[in-house]
């Protein structure tokens, strides 16, 4: 009894079960008859799935948003991006502290998991930055999305896929009222630099922005954390842009107008297969070299305490840094002037090789149940774990066991395979003792 107690009282059971029951709500409201087009409503396992891709801000759909789903629909879906994008104990915090609603230590110890954070130092400020933060942005990305879309909408229509979309792409969901994403505005490099930059930010980390304008964009001032996240981002941007644009360079079907816009469509590319799930050229119609480095760029995601998921870039900035060290011979891992602890190296290697193990079992039981190409497949599991949205057209011809199969990688691509860990393990036994060391042959 004592150990289930203590199980209840885990942040990271909390943390799970808060996302859970956002799922839980999301499908049944997404279910009923209003909620869709579709004679009798949404089946239950279509409404999961809509439900668990909205609030993972995944957005891969098994029903076409703008079509399929009525105006409620798709407002219920809009909320669950932004409550999922956020986090239901963020918002409820800053509920809370509107209303003068006093935060308990373990709600504070919740929003310290849910945040990513070190210590419980400064946690409430922190909420009201973000929310702050994210609401002005959004503001920001609706005007500009509105503007552009009342060359072809009414003010009202274009107002509302404003809102959509801006929140769409600052929580790197990826959902879209379009039916073909933004296929329709290949062409208008602003509509694909609100998006572009709205995502960027809403997948860099709350924690990096507000040291951005606290240290008032002098990068030598900048944490260590936001240093590694800002160099891995552009390096990352940099790599996935040059590495489309060569690679589909004869491909005119992607690629086929001039060169600024090839640039600006390869650019765009490689920024949202890190979580966001929009696209401006036709995922199907790539090269597989194109679709291999997708699948690698989806696989890392976005940045810690962001809106995004992958097992984010200072994972992979990490595992690079260790090769590095170990190559030039060093024992510590050193970046720009600091050692990184070894309890941190050794996180980072069980994520990427959990999440690594996640996608290779998703992968597996798909080819079970599925009858697609293999590349279809894995990156649809890619897609699914790094909560990115991209597609090869599979999603919605997927089996029911092939769907629950992505529900649950969707979930667990957006909680994190390590909070999971702990949610089910007990508290940390150490044997108050160490045996002695032994080496093993390797390589």
């Amino acid at each position: 009894m004592a150990n289930i107690q203590s199980k209840l009282g885990n942040p990271f059971v909390i943390l799970i079960a808060s996302f859970l029951a956002l799922i839980i709500l999301g499908t049944y409201l997404l279910s009923l008859p209003g909620a869709s087009e579709i004679s009798g409503g949404l089946s239950f396992i279509d409404a999961l799935f809509m439900s668990t891709s909205a609030v993972c801000v995944t957005g891969l759909v098994v029903v076409t948003t703008g079509t399929d789903l009525t105006t409620f629909g798709q407002i219920i879906t809009l909320i669950l991006i932004q409550i999922g994008g956020l986090g239901f104990m963020t918002l409820a915090t800053m509920m809370a502290i509107i209303i003068g609603k006093r935060i308990s230590f373990k709600d504070r110890l919740v929003l310290k998991e849910a945040l990513n954070q070190e210590s419980l130092h400064g946690i409430l400020n922190l909420v009201k930055y973000i929310f702050f933060f994210t609401f002005i942005s959004e503001l920001i990305g609706a005007i500009i999305l509105t503007w552009r879309f009342s060359a072809l909408y009414n003010i009202k229509e274009a107002f509302y896929l404003g809102i959509f979309h801006s929140v769409s792409a600052f929580n790197n969901a990826g959902f879209d009222l379009f039916g073909n994403s933004l296929l329709n505005f290949n062409n208008d490099l602003i509509v694909q630099l609100t998006i572009v930059f709205l995502f960027i930010f809403g997948g860099l980390g709350f924690i990096v922005t507000l040291n951005i304008f606290q240290k008032k964009f002098k990068f030598g001032s900048f944490s260590l954390h936001s240093k590694v996240v800002i160099v891995t981002t552009i390096l990352l941007l940099f790599f996935g842009t040059l590495s489309i644009f060569i690679f589909e360079t004869t491909n005119y079907e992607t690629l086929d107008s001039s060169f600024s816009e090839r640039l600006s469509t390869a650019f765009f590319q490689s920024a949202t297969a890190r979580t966001a799930g929009f696209n401006t050229a036709e995922i199907r119609s790539m090269t597989l070299a194109t679709q291999f480095t997708l699948l690698s760029l989806m696989f890392i995601g976005a940045s810690p305490g962001s809106t995004g998921g992958g097992i984010k870039t200072t994972t992979f900035a990490t595992s690079f840094l260790v090769i590095r060290s170990v190559l030039k011979g060093q024992e510590e891992i050193i970046v720009f002037k600091r050692t990184l602890p070894e309890d941190f190296i050794k996180r980072s290697f069980v994520i990427m090789l959990i999440s690594f193990g996640t996608v290779l079992v998703s992968t597996t039981l798909l080819t079970l149940t599925e009858s697609f190409d293999f590349m279809s497949i894995l990156f649809e599991s890619m897609s699914a774990f790094g909560t990115v949205g991209l597609t090869l057209g599979i999603t919605s011809s997927l089996t029911f066991w092939g769907k629950l199969n992505i529900i649950f990688t969707m979930f667990l691509g957006r909680i994190g395979p390590l909070t999971l860990f702990f949610a089910l393990s007990n508290k940390d036994k150490r044997s108050g003792f160490n045996y002695p060391e032994e080496k093993i042959m390797i390589g």
